[in-house]
Formats: C-alpha cells, sequence, structure tokens
C-alpha cells in the first residue's frame, strides 16, 4: 500500500493514542498465566500484540473482545502459573521481536517443547541474546545458526540465577524475569543503566513476589499471579510522531490524551524541551502503578542536540523520527551509541539515512552514529519504508514539512504499532 502524504501548515486537535504496545504484550502473556479472568482496557490494535494474543491462544488461553461503554476491552481467561498446554503447531510471532523473546522466558519453564517463528524480519533479528541466560537457568534451546528464529526451546525445570544484562535490554530482562517466576529461589537481574519497567510494574500489580530496587529486580519462583482490571495508558512512542509532528509545523496546537507516562519512558519529553519544544502536562494520575497524563503540543522553534549514552537506549524506538526534527532543528542532531538500531525490525540507521537522502537531505553515519545537520530543506520524495512500521511513520512526519507531496510505500507497515496512524494524520493536518 502506498501513501501520499502533502505538507501542512500544522496539526491541529485531539488524539488519543492506542494503548502502549510494551504494556500489552506483558499484560497479554502475564493475565495468561494468572488464575481467574481479567479485563484490560485499550489493549493495543497493533499487530504486534495480536501476535502476542495469538500464541498465547495457541498455548491453551483464550481470550475474548467487548465493548464496554463505548472503550474497547479484552477479556483474558487466565489458566493459571501452570495451566499452559502444548501448542498444535509453530508459534507465530510475527513481526513482534517483544513477542518471541518475553515469550521464552515462560516457555522455557513448561512441561513441554515448543517451536517459535516470525515474519521476513523477525528471522533475521537475534536470540542469542536470551539464550544465554535461559540455558544457565536449565532450559535447553535450540535455534538457526545458533543465534535466529525459529527456535525450540525445551522447557525444565529452572533454577535462579544471578544475571548482569551484558547490554541494557528491557526485552531480555523481562524474559529473565518470568522465567523466574517458576525458578527455585530468587532470580535477580541487574541492568548497567535504567530500561522500561513495565514488566516489574505489572508483575507487582498480579501478585509477584519481586523487589524492584534502581537497576535491579529480584523474583521469586512460586508465587501465583491473580487477574485482575487493567488499563494499557496511550502509546508514548505512538504519542512521538504526532509530538514531532506539531513541533515542525508553523501554526500546530495540539492535545494528546491519556499518554503514558512512566519514568522510564518520558526521557522523550526531557529531551525536547531542552531542545526549545512547548510541551505542556495538563493532566496526570496514577493507574495500575503506571503514570497517564495529558500533553498539549505548540509549534516550536527547535535548537537540536546530542543524544548518548543511556538517553540513546531510553529513545531508541524514538530514534528515527527525532532524526526527522533534527533535520529541521536550528543547530542538527547527533546520536551515538546506537547500535542497537542495527538490528530492528530494519537496520534503521540504514533506512534513516537513505529516506533522508531520497528527500535531498544529508547526514554522516558509523556503525553506531548520526550526525544530522540542521536547517536542512527537504523535497517530495518516494519513500521506502521496507516493511518497518517506525521509518513509516517518522517519514510520513517529514512529508509534512517537505516543499511537496511524499509517497510512502509499504506504508501498511504502520499497522505492527498504529493501525489508525494515517485515519488519525489525516484527521490533524492542516
Amino acid at each position: 500500500m502506498t501513501e501520499q502524504v502533502s505538507p501542512a501548515k500544522g496539526v491541529h486537535g485531539v488524539v488519543g493514542l492506542p494503548g502502549d504496545k510494551s504494556i500489552s504484550h506483558r499484560f497479554a502473556m502475564l493475565t495468561s498465566i494468572a488464575e481467574g479472568d481479567s479485563e484490560i482496557h485499550n489493549y493495543s490494535t497493533g499487530a504486534d500484540c495480536r501476535s502476542t494474543l495469538s500464541c498465547m491462544q495457541a498455548l491453551g488461553v483464550s481470550h475474548t473482545f467487548s465493548e464496554v461503554e463505548g472503550r474497547r476491552v479484552l477479556t483474558v481467561h487466565g489458566k493459571g502459573i501452570s495451566g499452559l498446554t502444548v501448542p498444535a503447531d509453530t508459534l507465530d510471532a510475527g513481526n513482534s521481536g517483544s513477542t518471541i523473546r518475553m515469550l521464552s522466558g515462560i516457555l522455557a519453564a513448561q512441561p513441554f517443547t515448543a517451536r517459535v517463528t516470525g515474519d521476513e524480519s523477525l528471522v533475521k533479528r537475534p536470540m542469542r541474546r536470551i539464550m544465554i541466560p535461559l540455558t544457565e537457568m536449565g532450559a535447553r534451546i535450540e535455534a538457526t545458526n545458533r543465534d535466529f528464529p525459529p527456535i525450540t526451546i525445551q522447557g525444565s525445570n529452572l533454577h535462579a540465577i544471578d544475571y548482569s544484562l551484558p547490554v541494557a535490554s528491557a526485552q531480555v530482562k523481562s524474559c529473565v524475569l518470568l522465567a523466574g517466576l517458576y525458578a527455585n529461589g530468587e532470580t535477580i537481574v541487574r541492568e548497567p543503566i535504567t530500561t522500561r519497567d513495565h514488566t516489574e510494574i505489572a508483575l507487582r500489580e498480579l501478585g509477584a513476589d519481586i523487589e524492584i530496587e534502581p537497576r535491579v529486580a529480584r523474583v521469586r519462583g512460586g508465587a501465583k499471579l491473580h487477574g485482575k482490571m487493567l488499563v494499557v495508558p496511550g502509546d508514548i512512542s505512538s504519542a512521538a510522531f504526532f509530538i514531532v509532528a506539531a513541533l515542525i509545523t508553523r501554526e500546530s496546537d495540539l492535545i494528546i490524551t491519556n499518554v503514558g507516562l512512566n519514568p522510564t519512558r518520558t526521557a522523550l519529553l526531557d529531551v525536547l524541551k531542552s531542545m526549545g519544544a512547548d510541551i505542556r502536562l495538563l493532566h496526570i494520575e496514577q493507574v495500575n502503578g503506571e503514570l497517564i497524563g495529558n500533553l498539549q503540543i505548540r509549534s516550536s522553534a527547535i535548537k537540536g542536540g546530542t543524544i548518548q549514552g543511556a538517553t540513546t537506549a531510553a529513545l531508541i524506538d524514538e530514534i528515527p523520527v527525532l532524526s526527522v526534527l533534527g533535520a529541521l532543528s536550528e543547530n542538527g542532531l547527533i546520536v551515538r551509541d546506537a547500535a542497537e538500531l542495527r538490528v530492528k525490525e530494519t537496520d534503521r540507521i540504514e533506512t534513516i539515512s537513505s529516506n533522508l537522502r531520497a528527500m535531498g537531505g544529508t547526514l554522516a553515519t558509523t556503525h553506531d552514529t548520526l550526525e544530522i545537520p540542521g536547517k536542512q530543506k527537504l523535497h517530495p520524495a518516494q519513500i521506502q519504508s521496507c516493511g518497518d512500521h517506525r521509518i513509516a511513520m517518522a517519514f510520513s512526519i517529514a512529508a509534512l514539512a517537505a516543499t511537496g507531496p511524499c509517497e510512502i510505500h509499504e506504508a501498511e507497515a504502520a499497522s505492527v504499532s498504529y493501525p489508525e496512524f494515517y485515519a488519525t494524520l489525516r484527521n490533524i493536518a492542516r
């Protein structure tokens, strides 16, 4: 599918976001192994989160969708910590690295063997990072070329470990913590820098025996999880596209409602404000341990800056759209320590580079760095998303500030995380 996106003077109105993808994955998995039913409000509409539900259904967990007071509600009929059943076929994680990596922690403890695969993109993404700690815990795992899907997991009785992540990764941390639910003893995960802590919060909300310290999480095996009503905040990673749209167009005044404001995810707002962004917090509350609020964003003169170290890790999903912002900023943007971009749905350093150049922009890259000069003029172009949802959406936002219409090829990739993206963009762009 090809979408044409035309330049806009501004974006206006009120945007309600789909449920946070990261939290939706975790709620689906954890309520599946909880006892009793759970109601999940605002579950993500993205294809990745549907893949998680499909995998859990193949493991014997049923779910239903309904409308409650005009809101879409997912009910998961939990089977308990020991209630999963052997799947009849290979589990399909689709495009979702979160699904395959986190679910592997649960599968490692089951009394059966399961095989998990994914689409053409996912089978190129490394799995050794989860295989190492799960093997230390007693699981037996086979992978293509010892690193890539499909992976075959032969479950076993797991023992607790004290594991220090060699590279910061919320997915790997979550995988080990989920395995720790089943392990004998106390499983400890230490991370070099703080990553998103949605798994730890969800575990605590559902009754796990967990202790959370700065950069350390401890979970003790054997606790039962209990189903409950849960609300998924709006996805701040999806909000990033519309925030940047408002900042780069001249006449914007946009409100985004019910945005997840977990402190491990709000580095985006801190960085943008430091660059001169006019972003205001209108309301905030806590629901199921997660902060949720409303944001107002207005057109702003953005200075640009440098993103590196722990900030890069915290913003890894937002780097594509921030690269667009950098090209239109006063002083440009430098991103360092971003090698993780090379092993996302695409090599995002390459796809950012090729599409920015297609629009007449310039930048310099290394294995883990992007240097993007500011004050660039972007021109109409044929944008190649290469099937990557964040590239499709980031360069759709770039098209708003181009000198003419752009065509986004494989635009349907946006449905991985945000099926309503183009309809929302058309509704607010003027």
